[in-house]
């Protein structure tokens, strides 16, 4: 339909541009790029399924910075470490705004949140509030006792099943695992204690992630807004924004009960209340700003650590020699003890490296997060304009054959996530202990060879087909 309308749209821009092409051709002071059309750029050619890797075959031939117009937005590629490390960090603050994105705007209560606001003294503010109170290394450790429960109940339900030779959906495994954590650690509940079914929780997530990368075209040309409505768009992304605003003022109202027990250990959203009834910030923090944050923590903390425990997974099945090697780091070290703990993660060094080099083949943002330009600047000896839209292709970067991946890579610049270290903690603590706990094969009739990975479309690269394998559970092991 988009399609349709499009070309009815374009056609007589279309003629008159190849009719034009005559004119001798001036040179650009812009990065080389793939040409387009007029009125709507390359956007007749971008693929929105898995546009890391549609990016990383136009830099093969355009080179590793690369310009392109998608309607009326200018956007900018970059496809090598040099370049996107000069665009990061020599010219940090020129790159260092979000574009306004209509599902993104409008779900972080109009870039309320830290992950999609520009820059601004706001932005700075609530990111040092979720750096400094929220996310901060104690803050982190105070939530082990949640990680490691919701890990081991999980390896307990794993072993009802794998006492049975049943089939497990890792992927679906790895997505409650997560939400469920999640759900402790910034609301004190589980999805089952007042949020509503587990079913809704994860609709709820799955279809705050597809309006968060779904496709506008009013985000690249804003004179064809109609459409967004006529293809419905529109009508989901205001759908959920409602949905999503009723479930946190749930969990806001039932946190401002007075009746409500206090807490041993607060949780997220404890603190952001108290941050706010307290007066400790340098902004007034509304309940739009608390919104906005759960958003961030809410979507991102269940997405990309599911995300990067499936793919390790993934990768180890079709590796078993690299499996068999890193299980036996840790059971050698675990013992019986029936169980690896958070303090036993730093002397697993091989299970770190597995996990860095799952990060390099398969980073959970494949497309770092769109930045945008806040004046002119020159990067190459290129002119890159004022609100030129920049993706960083990591995917692209970090499987560049020269590129050589170390600790000190582009996911470690200070423009990080500031949950990371959350994160790490919860793929390490889940992945050892499912391959501390359990052998794993593939199910009857199938072979590594039939292990694909294809990806899901948005922001954060899911496997497009569940992992399925069987858990043998090992002998003399209580989990």
């Amino acid at each position: 339909m988009i399609l349709l309308l499009l070309a009815v749209v374009i056609l007589p821009f279309a003629i008159l541009f190849f009719s034009n092409r005559r004119r001798r051709p001036r040179k650009s002071p812009y990065p080389p790029g793939p040409p387009g059309l007029p009125f709507i750029g390359n956007l007749h050619q971008f693929d929105t399924s898995t546009p890391h890797i549609y990016l990383w075959r136009l830099s093969k031939k355009y080179g590793p910075i690369m310009f392109m117009k998608i309607g009326s937005k200018s956007v900018l590629v970059v496809s090598s470490p040099r370049i996107a490390k000069e665009a990061m960090k020599t010219h940090d603050l020129l790159f260092s705004s979000r574009p306004k994105v209509l599902g993104q705007y409008k779900l972080s209560y109009n870039s309320s949140d830290v992950a999609f606001a520009p820059y601004s003294d706001s932005w700075r503010e609530l990111r040092k509030i979720c750096v400094l109170h929220l996310l901060s290394s104690k803050q982190v450790q105070s939530f082990r006792p949640v990680r490691e429960d919701e890990v081991f109940r999980m390896i307990r339900n794993l072993s009802v099943r794998a006492s049975s030779g049943e089939v497990a959906n890792l992927s679906s495994i790895m997505v409650t695992l997560t939400s469920t954590m999640i759900c402790r650690i910034a609301f004190g509940k589980t999805s089952d204690e007042g949020l509503g079914s587990q079913r809704t929780f994860d609709e709820l997530m799955i279809e705050s992630q597809a309006m968060q990368g779904g496709f506008f075209l009013s985000d690249y040309i804003p004179s064809l807004s109609w459409v967004d409505k006529l293809t419905g768009m529109i009508s989901r992304l205001e759908k959920i924004c409602k949905d999503l605003d009723e479930f946190y003022q749930e969990l806001i109202d039932d946190h401002l009960d007075p009746n409500r027990p206090k807490p041993a250990n607060p949780d997220i959203l404890d603190l952001l209340i108290q941050l706010k009834e307290e007066n400790l910030c340098s902004i007034k923090l509304t309940w739009n700003h608390i919104k906005a944050i759960l958003m961030d923590i809410f979507i991102a903390g269940t997405d990309t650590g599911a995300a990067a425990i499936i793919w390790a997974m993934t990768a180890l099945i079709k590796n078993p020699t690299t499996m068999k090697k890193l299980q036996r780091e840790i059971r050698e070290l675990i013992g019986e003890k029936g169980k690896v703990t958070e303090e036993d993660l730093p002397k697993l060094s091989y299970l770190n490296a597995v996990i860095k080099e799952t990060l390099r083949l398969y980073p959970p943002t494949p497309l770092l997060l769109p930045r945008e330009t806040l004046e002119k600047c020159n990067i190459e000896g290129y002119i890159i304009p004022p609100k030129t839209l920049v993706y960083i292709n990591a995917w692209a970067i970090a499987r560049d054959p020269e590129t050589r991946f170390s600790g000190d890579s582009i996911w470690s610049w200070p423009e990080g996530c500031p949950g990371i270290s959350m994160g790490l903690a919860t793929v390490e603590l889940a992945l050892a202990n499912l391959l501390y706990t359990f052998d794993w094969e593939l199910p009857a009739g199938m072979k590594r060879e039939d292990i694909d990975t294809a990806v899901l479309p948005g922001l954060t690269m899911h496997k497009k087909n569940p992992l399925c394998l069987v858990a043998k559970q090992i002998k003399g092991l209580n989990a």
